[in-house]
């Protein structure tokens, strides 16, 4: 039997030029040369993540929102 669960990943570019895309909800990452073949990695290891865990029935949906910071000098 087959579930499909929505999740949320964010994808931001690495010091190396290579891309690294992270799922919000759980603590699974991937990398690739490109944000499609980052998101493909997380996509696969998420399904391997979750063959051992049970899939979240209704997952949190993130609030993101921008955070200033300051530096001192």
């Amino acid at each position: 039997m087959s579930q499909t669960v929505s999740l949320t990943a964010t994808v931001t570019p690495d010091e190396e030029g290579w891309y690294v895309a992270r799922c919000v909800q759980v603590e699974v990452a991937s990398q690739g040369r490109t944000v499609d073949e980052a998101l493909a990695g997380l996509r696969d290891a998420l399904e391997l993540y979750f063959e051992d865990e049970p899939l979240p029935q209704t997952p949190q949906q993130p609030i993101v929102a921008p955070i200033e910071i300051r530096r001192s000098a």
